[in-house]
């Protein structure tokens, strides 16, 4: 199983809005266009978690979800790629729980265990797998 960094907007689509909205049915998470994100997202898989980072003034890891289907092609933007890939995958997430200590993006890049994370070397990635080892970290931090 692997564990991906999901990162949103608060005003747009927040944690709380993530909660709220996959009580009733999972949520659609959708709306990558960066091709190394979308390459990672590609690989996402029903029982995979996700951690979720609020963007903008917040910039903190906020809460954890769950990916209940196989990424998928985005209804809104179908077709594969030249090398037959999914061109636009999305995923399907329910939220898990909020962390209980956020995890700032200071905090993270102060910490030398993350010096090579993709969070901290190509900070604009919406979508990224989480090493394994680093994942472990970040829930302990979080309390997830």
């Amino acid at each position: 199983m692997a564990t991906f960094l999901l990162k949103t907007e608060p005003g747009e689509f927040s944690i709380e809005d993530l909660e709220r909205e996959s009580k009733k049915k999972p949520v659609r998470w959708d709306g990558i266009t960066n091709a190394a994100a979308l390459k990672a997202l590609r690989e996402a898989q029903a029982g995979d978690e996700a951690f979720i980072y609020h963007t903008g003034e917040q910039r903190a890891i906020v809460g954890l979800a769950r990916i209940t289907a196989d990424a998928y092609p985005d209804p809104k933007n179908p077709g594969v790629t030249a090398a037959g890939e999914t061109k636009t995958p999305v995923v399907d997430l329910v939220f898990v729980k909020r962390a209980q200590t956020p995890v700032t993006l200071e905090a993270i890049k102060a910490d030398k265990r993350f010096g090579a994370f993709a969070l901290v070397k190509q900070s604009r990635l919406s979508a990224m797998i989480v090493p394994p080892e680093l994942e472990k970290v970040l829930r302990k931090l979080a309390g997830v």
